[in-house]
């Protein structure tokens, strides 16, 4: 599929996708001034909750390492007061910021599946602008939204589309050179507590936190 196609088939997918959903927009000072340039080369990481008594999975979220970072988190219940969202995507998720969202999430009821995928720069910058525009998304739309968004991307057709975490999950594992790691916790499932006290935490420069 040529980039061509693939944005026209987003384009026609959008029309779907907000209906039902909450609409958030941060304005543009915030978002440009919260902006993480990560190093190294451009990465697609799938990140998948996994619930550790049944093995379903119970969220899905899609990280882009491109001209910046961006967390595509649909219908997603984490927040903080320093990560800018327009409309499930949060800008400025430094190493620091990326570890209260992983910890947020991995605790003793779930844990977190991990899988990065090398992409070229025009392939990262295609799914930057997908996730942007493809609009607020519905509560349980989570796998739905980001399979949309792969399955219309060179590279990713293979992943198809579909509403549960766990299928695509396994088609993503089956790319070439997806490096998989997962991340457990045995904190309280009662994470609001956790949340709180990530809102009132220090920040730090990515530099000082080592990424």
């Amino acid at each position: 599929m040529t980039l061509r196609k693939a944005g026209a088939l987003l384009a026609a997918l959008m029309a779907l996708s907000a209906c039902g959903a909450e609409s958030v927009w941060a304005p543009e000072e915030a978002v440009a001034r919260a902006a993480y340039v990560p190093e190294g080369p451009a990465t697609v990481t799938l990140l998948t909750a996994i619930n550790n008594r049944s093995g379903s999975g119970g969220h899905s979220a899609l990280l882009i390492d491109g001209a910046q970072r961006l967390l595509f988190d649909p219908a997603g219940s984490w927040h903080h007061p320093n990560v800018p969202e327009r409309n499930d995507v949060l800008y400025g998720m430094s190493p620091q910021l990326f570890g209260f969202y992983m910890d947020y999430h991995a605790r003793e009821t779930y844990h977190m599946v991990v899988q990065e995928v090398e992409v070229s720069p025009e392939v990262a910058a295609q799914l930057s602008r997908a996730v942007q525009e493809y609009g607020a998304v519905s509560q349980a739309q989570c796998a739905l939204s980001i399979s949309r968004i792969l399955s219309a991307t060179p590279g990713f057709e293979s992943v198809g589309t579909g509403w549960f975490p766990n299928r695509m999950m396994n088609r993503f594992e089956e790319l070439p050179g997806v490096r998989t790691s997962q991340v457990f916790d045995d904190d309280s499932d009662d994470n609001l507590e956790l949340l709180q006290a990530q809102g009132r935490a220090q920040l730090y420069l990515p530099e000082e936190f080592g990424g």
